[in-house]
């Protein structure tokens, strides 16, 4: 242990390198300050473990990189997930695909980061957070960072600058929703190729939307690299028929990226699109119960919701705001005044409207 330690404190004092280098090793997986996949040797799967700052007792955050280089040149696509640390179902997709894609099969190169956020991982936690803290930052709005600003900027900076857009031709973050929620299969897109990548992964909504700035989608796009938020259901499990649907949707853009042969499946008839978006909010604190489920079409001022008392007694029904279909739903009953129960996502036929109002 103390012959561990010491070498992690070492780590902390070596210099940033140029190019992909061992700087140290963990349980036998390489530690590296920056990753340039084309250093890598083709036809090969490699882990890596990702130096991307330190922790508040000076020991290295340590981000997992695995990279299934084809034995063909193609392009390099970008998986990420964890960086909600309370989001859990992408991680295990990409653990998946590490174990499954044959490097020989494969044409360029796929870098997965199946855990962005250490921090957030350990605490369970949305944030990047030490402890429990609702009021820390949120590191899906820091990219792209900056490298010796604060403790949240530089490790975004050092994500982005060194990991993330130097390996990327496009790319794919996986979400959830967060503690007290959970969403349908669900895509973010911005722009009509975004739109084509959401479309072939197949999920059940697409929510054409010009994003919140700082995440790792829009970053990535507006630098030139197109892409998507896949939202994955309910956060802190691991749920397996959402696992494989996932995986399933992202070998799908592979063929399309001509990375992996076979045929390209078409989006499902049952897809729905979408470019505007409204929360159903009760008025008044209580206990919510759904009376529709998680993906129902819904028309203006339908019931959605019910809140009652402490007694039991029905205080409020929640109207729908908008004719579309619930997209979201709170799962914990408890609910403030003024607190989101579902969120509809319908069409708007206003050109302005047309990748996200």
């Amino acid at each position: 242990m103390r012959a561990a330690l010491t070498a992690l404190a070492l780590l902390l004092a070596a210099p940033a390198l140029a190019v992909t280098e061992t700087v140290g090793s963990l349980d036998g997986v390489t530690i590296i300050d920056r990753l340039d996949a084309a250093d890598l040797p083709a036809g090969q799967t490699q882990r890596f473990w990702f130096r991307a700052g330190a922790s508040p007792v000076g020991q290295p955050w340590l981000v997992p990189v695995v990279v299934v280089k084809g034995a063909m040149p193609g392009p390099r696509l970008l998986l990420t997930a964890g960086i909600h640390g309370d989001e859990l179902n992408g991680i295990a997709v990409l653990h998946r695909l590490a174990a499954t894609l044959d490097p020989a099969k494969l044409a360029g190169t796929l870098v997965m980061v199946p855990g962005l956020n250490p921090p957030g991982l350990m605490q369970s936690a949305r944030q990047f957070t030490t402890d429990w803290s609702r009021s820390a930052a949120n590191l899906n709005r820091e990219m792209p960072g900056r490298e010796g600003g604060s403790t949240v900027a530089d490790f975004a900076g050092r994500l982005w600058q060194r990991l993330l857009r130097p390996n990327a031709d496009s790319a794919v973050d996986l979400h959830t929703q967060s503690r007290g929620t959970a969403y349908m299969m669900y895509v973010f897109a911005s722009t009509a190729r975004t739109r084509r990548m959401a479309e072939l992964v197949a999920p059940d909504i697409i929510k054409m939307d010009k994003g919140e700035r700082g995440t790792v989608e829009n970053s990535l796009t507006d630098d030139g690299v197109p892409a998507i938020t896949l939202e994955l259901g309910r956060p802190e499990v691991f749920d397996d028929a959402m696992i494989a649907r996932a995986e399933a949707g992202l070998l799908n853009l592979m063929r399309e990226l001509k990375m992996l042969p076979g045929r390209v499946l078409p989006p499902p008839a049952s897809l729905f699109v979408a470019n505007s978006i409204m929360a159903a909010r009760a008025t008044r604190p209580g206990w919510a119960r759904l009376l529709l489920p998680l993906g129902a079409a819904v028309k203006k001022d339908q019931p959605l919701a019910e809140v009652r008392d402490g007694f039991g007694r029905l205080i409020e029904t929640v109207a729908s705001p908008a004719d579309g279909r619930i997209a979201m739903i709170a799962t914990d009953p408890r609910t403030d005044a003024g607190g989101t129960l579902a969120r509809i996502v319908w069409w708007s036929p206003d050109p302005a409207c047309a990748n996200g109002c």
